[in-house]
């Protein structure tokens, strides 16, 4: 288990240019070639991993099935994000098609959530760079799909997340980076949006 410092910064669309100028002007390099993300997420029927989401609840969790729609393979990860008082962290396994398929018919089943069924697609355009030991990803385009395909939103902003260590101190990261930072889960911005619930 590797905890780490994870923050979010809010890109206007029109900035997204100057934000990746200021990356090169630090010298932060390309760390892999951009590429298309799609995910799952799953949830109970009263939506609680969302709502602990925004309310910022310890432990909390997300459930989603994940994969990468323009490599060869098409692998399927089944992915949980854990936020506790400890820190943050990601288990990451390879299922199957078969094993997929059975979770959009019956669900997860979670020790906390109950059954977690599938909610909604997330997708997105991502780009990957490192600056010293930040990690540094940059998502745009992003699409909030509901899950039987009835309704579609868009994120008309970028989100940058910045990763590092646990050991790196909070202020400096931020400190480092001079845009505004926000808390935000495209998980939750989608149910908001595509079920207007918990605004």
């Amino acid at each position: 288990m590797s905890f780490r410092v994870e923050e979010k910064l809010l890109i206007d669309k029109l900035q997204i240019f100057e934000f990746k100028d200021f990356l090169f002007s630090r010298k932060a390099r390309i760390l892999y070639p951009k590429r298309i993300i799609k995910s799952l997420y799953f949830d109970n029927s009263s939506g609680d991993m969302c709502r602990d989401s925004i309310e910022g609840s310890t432990p909390r969790k997300k459930i989603r099935v994940r994969n990468y729609p323009n490599n060869k393979d098409n692998s399927l990860y089944l992915e949980i994000k854990i936020s506790s008082i400890e820190g943050r962290f990601k288990t990451s396994q390879t299922i199957q098609e078969k094993e997929f398929n059975q979770f959009k018919k019956i669900g997860i089943f979670d020790k906390k959530y109950g059954v977690c069924r599938p909610q909604i697609y997330v997708s997105y355009d991502r780009e990957y760079f490192q600056l010293d030991d930040v990690r540094i990803v940059v998502d745009q385009n992003i699409n909030y799909l509901d899950f039987r395909g009835y309704k579609i939103e868009k994120e008309i902003d970028s989100i940058v997340e910045i990763k590092t260590e646990f050991n790196k101190n909070r202020d400096d990261l931020i400190n480092d980076f001079p845009f505004q930072r926000i808390r935000f889960s495209k998980y939750c911005n989608g149910y908001n949006k595509l079920y207007k619930k918990y605004i």
